[in-house]
């Protein structure tokens, strides 16, 4: 009996460039000839299909780690030979590679790693499982779990405690450029670089005094070290963006200043 088998229309391939794909199909031969049933999948997928102008071409190989061992000389051999396929073809191609197991196990979990890999990308190469995922994403058949859903909320309170930590590592890093430009305006005055401590009382002595500095940069100085201190000791826990932006203003001026006094 004759009869056709008609394939579903590839939503996703005109939201790429002819140029990206020809890229992705000329890499993807490469490396199918060189590692056949090791490799998976093949998939373009990531800015391009966002019409984002990044320039890279991302490619998705998922490698089979289910029937074939990963030795550590088969997982040397593919690197070289995908950076060196890299250099030859394209430099704009950027590869991500991703196990047979963690590819499945984001798809069991509708974690949106593999949820947005589906949603946009076009599988160049596919030994039969990719178009299959993607037809199921489509249908709304592949769904978060209530496991992964907590798993990336828990994420993030983290997130936001490490939010204020960057703050107020921030201020800290503005206190190194104060003390480090203090110690440069000393060294020039022919002094030796005091303790962090006693780098306010020197600049009122050796600058202020003769004339050669204004008064208002000794405080800004031991402001600094008193600020640092009380964030390095946990006194200072949270620091608002308004206060943030006085220290930036702050430091800015000294180390403004600290400049004009070397180059004098």
């Amino acid at each position: 009996m004759d009869f056709e088998i008609k394939t579903k229309t590839r939503v996703n391939l005109k939201k790429y460039t002819q140029d990206d794909i020809d890229v992705a199909y000329k890499f993807s031969t490469v490396i199918y000839k060189e590692f056949d049933k090791f490799v998976k999948a093949i998939v373009l997928f990531g800015s391009s299909a966002r019409q984002q102008k990044s320039g890279d071409i991302d490619i998705l190989l998922i490698v089979d780690d289910v029937t074939i061992q990963l030795t550590p000389e088969l997982i040397q051999t593919y690197r070289i030979i995908t950076e060196k396929t890299v250099a030859k073809i394209s430099t704009k191609l950027h590869i991500t590679t991703m196990r047979f197991t963690s590819f499945w196990e984001y798809c069991r979990a509708g974690d949106p790693v593999a949820v947005n890999i589906l949603r946009d990308g076009i599988a160049i190469l596919d030994t039969g499982f990719f178009d299959p995922m993607q037809a199921l994403l489509y249908q709304g058949r592949i769904r978060p779990t209530p496991e992964s859903i907590w798993s990336y909320f828990s994420k993030a309170p983290v997130t936001l405690h490490n939010s204020q930590w960057h703050v107020l590592q921030g201020v800290i890093d503005l206190y190194w450029a104060v003390i480090d430009s203090a110690h440069a305006a000393l060294m020039k005055m022919g002094e030796i670089p005091p303790s962090p401590a006693h780098v306010a009382d020197l600049l009122e002595e050796k600058l202020v005094k003769k004339k050669l500095l204004h008064n208002r940069y000794p405080k800004i100085m031991a402001h600094f070290y008193h600020l640092s201190k009380a964030i390095t000791h946990g006194e200072i826990r949270t620091i608002s963006g308004e206060q943030y932006d006085q220290y930036f203003k702050d430091a800015k001026d000294f180390v403004d200043e600290m400049q004009r006094f070397i180059r004098k």
